[in-house]
């Protein structure tokens, strides 16, 4: 019985270093050599909502990569747009799609950028 539980616990012992040699790189760990940005930003949205948005609140928005973070929007629409982005936040829509709400900072203006889009 003693052998046993050496057994199981010789196996759980493999199975948690099995786990630290695994590595994930996610998109925001990404070198700035390999970082795209088209990769992040798929499409602006160009609804009723955020074009409500655009004008008022000075914030676009975007269909992004599911497994983007914020921190991986923030650096792709500075870099994309040459703004300063004050805020990110995301949803997950019901039909598999990650929205992104950027708030953009006083000195840049969103209504700028969509023109530049074509969405306005």
């Amino acid at each position: 019985m003693a052998q046993e539980k050496k057994k199981k616990a010789t196996e759980k012992g493999k199975k948690t270093e099995l786990k630290e040699e695994k590595k994930i790189v996610t998109l925001s760990k990404m070198p700035a050599e390999t970082f795209d940005p088209h990769r992040i930003i798929r499409t602006p949205l160009s609804t009723e909502k955020s074009i409500r948005k655009i004008e008022f609140e000075n914030t676009l928005v975007f269909v992004v990569d599911p497994q983007a973070t914020k921190q991986d929007i923030k650096r792709a629409v500075e870099t994309l747009f040459k703004v300063k982005v004050a805020k990110v936040n995301t949803q997950n829509a019901f039909i598999g799609e990650k929205r992104a709400y950027v708030k953009l900072a006083p000195s840049s203006v969103a209504a700028d950028v969509s023109a530049d889009l074509g969405l306005i």
